[in-house]
């Protein structure tokens, strides 16, 4: 099923043996991290993390994120971040915590040819800029943090459409639907022509269940519920 689809997809995570599971598979193209994720995974040293994740996969791209506050400090890792593969785009939030911007780094970072990811991308505001910041950019991408907006009650699709139409097609920046709740995610991005979406390996897995019958998957419920009441022994009465 996945050789059927358009869009890229790439894998979201922070676990070593699961990175390199699912850069073998031949239907991810690409993977991405972050400090949440890392801190998740245990991970306590960023650069021998990192040392090791490119060791092992150098032929598909990877998502490093910087974490100062102070844009020049930001700069300086994100120069370090880049130099440790050619196949590195470093991310760099819109704003700080304080919410300040970031623009202005990404657009000079972009200058000195350093490949972007711009992430926590939300607003129609900041995709605007993050097009502006990367107008010069080869092989970047603009994260839209869709799963985050659809938690707002808000329609995703409508900002990764107008960041698609926006950039005009492009072909020096792509756009990735990131943080997707379900694997419906990954149609809806590919309906409305998104160039990729990154996705945990929970959400990944879940590809087998594509076109599953619901009458099947109904039963393999009901047994499930079944079989989790016998093992906990319930009584009413």
């Amino acid at each position: 099923m996945t050789t059927d689809l358009r869009i890229k997809l790439f894998a979201d995570g922070a676990d070593l043996s699961e990175m390199k599971s699912m850069a073998s598979k031949e239907f991810i193209s690409g993977l991405t991290t972050n400090p949440t994720l890392m801190r998740k995974a245990g991970v306590t040293d960023y650069r021998e993390f990192a040392t090791e994740v490119l060791s092992c996969i150098k032929d598909k791209p990877i998502s490093f994120e910087v974490f100062s506050e102070d844009v020049a400090e930001m700069k300086v890792q994100a120069i370090e971040i880049a130099s440790w593969g050619s196949n590195v785009n470093v991310k760099i939030p819109v704003t700080n915590s304080r919410g300040e911007s970031n623009f202005d780094l990404i657009r000079e970072l972009t200058l000195e040819g350093i490949k972007i990811n711009v992430t926590a991308v939300m607003s129609y505001p900041q995709i605007e800029n993050s097009i502006l910041a990367l107008s010069d950019a080869s092989e970047s991408y603009i994260s839209i943090f869709a799963g985050r907006i659809a938690d707002t009650g808000r329609d995703p699709s409508v900002y990764v459409e107008h960041c698609l139409k926006s950039l005009k097609g492009s072909q020096s920046i792509q756009v990735i639907w990131a943080s997707p709740r379900e694997l419906l995610n990954i149609f809806q991005a590919e309906e409305v022509g998104c160039n990729i979406i990154t996705a945990t390996k929970e959400i990944l897995n879940k590809l087998e269940l594509y076109g599953k019958d619901l009458d099947e998957y109904s039963l393999e419920t009901v047994q499930m519920f079944n079989r989790d009441a016998k093992e906990s022994q319930y009584r009413i009465s």
